[in-house]
């Protein structure tokens, strides 16, 4: 008997047991998330990396929205569903891990006429403020230091829901920001009223707790 002809049932049969188990474990994996803000537990939290991000997005003399990133940054968070305007949250970005997909213009970016980053490699926040706005935003105000100048910032959360997540073993929380800012506030004035000093800042961010509230 020709034992190639027994390989396509082999691999239907395989593929079959695949997706029964993915039928099977999926929905158990799956995390009940809630948006119910009472559904994020007291405690103090830490980012989870492998899923956040921090873009900006500024436009270029009208002809295209410029956008780049920063691969490297922390944040912690410490809340109390119950009493969301004692929470607070403080995030760190390491400026010299500038992405624009075009490693010479990061560098340039990175350089004394822009962000400086030799003399200033990190921009903190710090909140200062929390007020909900719906059930599930709130504008969070805090103090931006870039570049070494601290400013007040406001960013606009949405709380996109909490749940115990299996596959991290622990409860998670996740929330989308954005925020626009005046570049020049911050000393990056560098062809100003040619290149737009508006700049947009979107944060997509999920913290996983650590602890209880103390």
């Amino acid at each position: 008997m020709n034992k190639r002809l027994l390989k396509p049932a082999a691999a239907g049969l395989s593929l079959a047991l695949l997706a029964a188990c993915t039928a099977v474990v999926a929905p158990l994996l799956k995390p009940d998330v809630s948006t119910a803000i009472t559904r994020v537990k007291a405690g103090d939290y830490a980012l989870d990396p492998a899923h956040a991000s921090v873009l900006f997005r500024i436009n270029h003399l009208g002809f295209s929205t410029y956008v780049g990133r920063f691969e490297t940054f922390d944040a912690s968070l410490t809340g109390d569903a119950a009493d969301p305007a004692s929470s607070s949250v403080e995030a760190v970005i390491d400026m010299t891990t500038l992405d624009v997909a075009n490693t010479p213009f990061a560098a340039e970016l990175m350089g004394p006429d822009w962000f400086d980053t030799a003399t200033f490699p990190q921009a903190v926040f710090k909140s200062t403020s929390v007020a909900m706005t719906a059930d599930t935003t709130a504008k969070v105000t805090g103090d931006l230091t870039l570049r070494g100048v601290t400013a007040p910032v406001t960013l606009d959360v949405t709380f996109n829901g909490a749940a115990f997540d299996r596959l991290r073993d622990a409860d998670v929380a996740g929330f989308s920001a954005v925020t626009t800012i005046d570049r020049t506030v911050f000393g990056v004035s560098r062809f100003s009223g040619l290149v737009t000093d508006t700049v947009d800042i979107e944060i997509e961010a999920e913290f996983i707790r650590q602890t209880a509230a103390r």
